[in-house]
């Protein structure tokens, strides 16, 4: 009962009912209706068994992109009795399944197709629902554009994972999904770039910031190493040195000047091998940053302390 009506304004009784079904407020002593339309707020049923649950359930699943109907379809089940029906009415159900399937459109078939390997590769990266509801919405668009013709399937649902990613801010490499599609890392960055341009897809740069924690754990680093990585990362991106550089290959080498300063020491090869770049470009990016931020001073501070 709402807290704001404590006795009825026409006969001043407290004798109030709330009838929850009707979300009246009535008083018993005049019959005046205090309030009406009221929100229930409360919980809608309670379930004691499955039967109660179905026979008192009045909505099913929200809508999905991850499925080729979003949720929403219907189909010929298979739980049915069939010992009890006749040949004849069995036939025909049977016939009936089959022509269901049939009459489904190319664009259905390919949904359901592609979206069982979006979620295939969403499980083996490891990605929230939110990246591949998104990233289904985005293949779905695809589809009814025309845009995956003339491009693999597994190509188009790669690089719509990629968007999504980017979109979403969880860091994934173009190699980590390579490796999970089983594409080339060429044509799914081709076709990321094609599908986001004809969609109009707007998408941010990636922060190498964000690929931080992910290396310095498969590098067992301390939260201090860290801290510092970011640090460094926030003084070149205002110095301009992330501009025009992979994402990947600035975090790397910020990672590792920061695991020298505090003296972890992980070899260039370490580094290179968990952030997916050649160790050429983590050489590259070292000396740039020591360079530019003059980060020698402290690495040098290091190395007095580890010899006294």
């Amino acid at each position: 009962m709402s807290d704001f009506v404590k006795k009825c304004p026409e006969c001043g009784g407290i004798n109030l009912f709330w009838n929850k079904e009707k979300g009246e407020i009535i008083c018993r002593d005049c019959g005046l209706v205090v309030e009406d339309k009221m929100v229930d707020f409360g919980q809608e049923w309670r379930e004691f068994d499955s039967d109660s649950g179905d026979s008192r359930r009045r909505v099913g699943a929200p809508m999905t992109y991850t499925q080729y109907d979003q949720g929403l379809g219907t189909e010929v089940g298979m739980k049915a009795d069939l010992s009890r029906l006749e040949n004849k009415s069995r036939n025909k159900f049977f016939r009936l399944r089959k022509w269901q399937y049939r009459i489904s459109t190319a664009i259905e078939r390919n949904l359901k197709l592609a979206l069982s390997e979006l979620k295939r590769i969403s499980s083996y990266l490891k990605l929230p629902k939110s990246v591949e509801e998104e990233a289904a919405r985005i293949y779905t668009l695809a589809v009814q554009r025309g845009l995956v013709r003339g491009r693999s399937m597994e190509s188009v649902v790669a690089g719509a994972l990629y968007a999504a990613c980017r979109r979403h801010e969880v860091p994934r490499t173009l190699d980590e999904l390579a490796e999970a599609s089983g594409n080339e890392k060429k044509e799914i960055g081709r076709t990321y770039r094609f599908v986001t341009r004809e969609l109009g897809i707007s998408i941010m740069p990636s922060n190498p910031a964000d690929y931080i924690p992910r290396f310095a754990s498969a590098l067992k680093l301390s939260a201090e190493t860290q801290s510092k990585s970011i640090e460094i990362l926030e003084r070149a991106q205002k110095s301009e040195l992330t501009s025009g550089r992979g994402p990947t290959g600035i975090a790397a080498a910020a990672l590792y000047v920061a695991a020298l300063i505090y003296g972890e020491k992980r070899t260039q090869r370490e580094v290179a091998d968990v952030a997916g770049v050649t160790e050429v470009t983590i050489r590259n990016r070292y000396k740039e940053l020591l360079d530019k931020l003059q980060l020698e001073k402290e690495i040098k501070k290091t190395k007095k302390k580890v010899k006294e």
